[in-house]
């Protein structure tokens, strides 16, 4: 298998670590993230300009015909920065739903607003009892003539309170946890009964809490089947599970720079720390975790578009499985070799390692998936893991 990048792939990375380089320093981070949103509209309409906001869709929907290898290459370069901008609740969650599941009217009418930056859109589908399942929806939608009544709720909708739209996971028939009787409900988010209650999250982004009080949706406004959108919702979690894992990758990869750099420079009894043999050990075990992580995350971002979902299920699991348990490992490697400095607000390396700490969580953490995995019979699929 050839893991080489195209030359349309590699100028997609240039130009994509070039922006990051010129205008994401962690000074610079710290500064969007006073604006009224909680991120630089600025950088997003730089997104625009560049065609990142519309890499993944169609171009006969005004996108760039991308991949899933070319959303890897925009979310390792974004991890990186430790961007603030909704571009993963908007293009890779909310504009894969819309890619798989919309209409061709709703793709014309809402894709080249993407692509354009002009408008943002969240995914609704967490709620207090459902942790990581997917398919565990309590919100309803009955029918109302030609629309469709919401109520429920729903938890940490990420750049929730930044959205201009918010597709709502609802169920319109059957018993909470059946995989059928689910339906995605586009929701403009100054609806008369919805309510959002935004708030910063541990890493510095933004999500909120949306309450959905006889919130009316026209038919035109249904994506997909209204009881048999789970297929949907599934596949664009793994898609999103492997954006995640290398966006998780660009953050490990600072954050070994970072470490090394330190070690390189801090002194301790008269000498560079980073000529103490134990922490150079230390630094090789950051690296070897490092390394498996991309490989990993390359592994899912070309499964993500397998056909098989029973294969790439156990592609995207097992990729977030190695995700988590670096997250952990070389977040705290990175925060002990800084020593205190490196819990400090001042300093970039504990951001990086509350952002990766969050990420373990998203769609399910390392234990999560390492159940999901030895469900389906482990990577071979014919046979159980312990």
């Amino acid at each position: 298998m050839n893991f080489d990048l195209s030359e349309e792939q590699r100028l997609l990375k240039d130009s994509v670590e070039r922006l990051m380089l010129d205008s994401y320093s962690f000074g610079d981070r710290r500064k969007y993230q006073t604006e009224k949103r909680g991120f630089s509209e600025a950088m997003w309409a730089r997104y625009a300009e560049l065609g990142l906001l519309a890499l993944p869709f169609a171009e006969e929907h005004g996108g760039f015909g991308g991949g899933a290898v070319e959303t890897m290459i925009v979310m390792e370069a974004f991890g990186k920065a430790l961007i603030l901008e909704p571009y993963f609740a908007t293009v890779v969650l909310a504009g894969g739903l819309l890619r798989l599941g919309a209409s061709e009217a709703q793709k014309a009418e809402l894709i080249p607003l993407i692509a354009e930056g002009r408008t943002k859109l969240a995914f609704a589908y967490a709620e207090p009892q459902s942790r990581y399942d997917l398919v565990d929806v309590e919100t309803r939608a009955k029918r109302d003539g030609d629309g469709w009544i919401l109520n429920g709720s729903k938890d940490l909708v990420l750049h929730g309170d930044a959205a201009d739209k918010i597709i709502v996971s609802a169920r319109t028939a059957g018993d909470t946890r059946e995989n059928d009787g689910v339906g995605l409900f586009l929701v403009d988010a100054d609806a008369p009964g919805l309510t959002r209650r935004g708030y910063p999250t541990q890493d510095g982004l933004r999500a909120a809490d949306i309450t959905l009080e006889r919130v009316r949706v026209e038919t035109a406004n249904v994506i997909g089947d209204p009881a048999g959108a789970f297929p949907v919702i599934s596949r664009v979690a793994d898609e999103a599970v492997a954006a995640l894992c290398a966006e998780a990758v660009g953050s490990f990869t600072q954050m070994q720079a970072i470490t090394l750099d330190y070690l390189k420079t801090r002194e301790q009894f008269g000498k560079k720390i980073g000529s103490f043999q134990v922490l150079q050990h230390r630094a090789v075990d950051m690296f070897v975790d490092l390394e498996q992580s991309r490989s990993m995350a390359i592994y899912a971002a070309i499964m993500a578009v397998e056909s098989d979902a029973s294969e790439r299920e156990r592609a995207v699991s097992a990729a977030k499985v190695q995700i988590g348990r670096s997250a952990k490992a070389i977040g705290q490697q990175s925060i002990q070799l800084h020593g205190g400095i490196g819990m400090t607000m001042e300093h970039s390396v504990g951001h990086y390692f509350k952002h990766v700490t969050m990420l373990d969580t998203l769609f399910g953490d390392a234990e999560h998936h390492l159940r999901r995995l030895a469900a389906l019979g482990g990577l071979s699929g014919d046979q159980r893991m312990e």
